[in-house]
């Protein structure tokens, strides 16, 4: 079935790219991080400001505490494409700071789209696990 096909294929794309900001922020590698995302990417991450391309990402990376052992693990990923050069990713992501402050929770989406024959998430939105209503 092409369904399957498609969705099978949008599972390995954010499976690679999981893998690869997993290992980026257990370094806390700004620019590791940066790569993964479009020229043209919006991300709102840990706090309220929207931070904009490779340079706003890496910006965001360099500002976060220097933890010792920062871990993240995703978990109930789900990936589907929204066109052929388009792929929405939802999950839930905890990152673990090894005691250094309690584990944080967060609601994670990414837009990924196809750049320059790569898949780079142009938009990237983290928020509270807890309900806010």
């Amino acid at each position: 079935m092409a369904g399957d096909h498609v969705s099978n294929e949008a599972d390995a794309i954010v499976s690679a790219i999981i893998a690869k900001w997993c290992a980026g922020f257990a370094a806390l590698d700004a620019a590791a991080l940066s790569s993964l995302y479009s020229r043209n990417a919006f991300f709102f991450g840990s706090n309220p400001k929207l931070y904009r391309g490779r340079d706003g990402v890496a910006d965001y990376a360099n500002g976060l505490p220097r933890w010792r052992k920062p871990g993240a693990a995703f978990s109930g990923v789900q990936a589907a494409h929204a066109g052929p050069d388009l792929i929405n990713m939802g999950a839930t992501v905890t990152f673990d700071l090894a005691g250094e402050r309690p584990d944080l929770v967060v609601k994670m989406s990414w837009v990924i789209i196809r750049e320059d024959g790569d898949w780079k998430i142009v938009n990237h939105h983290a928020s509270s696990k807890a309900p806010l209503i």
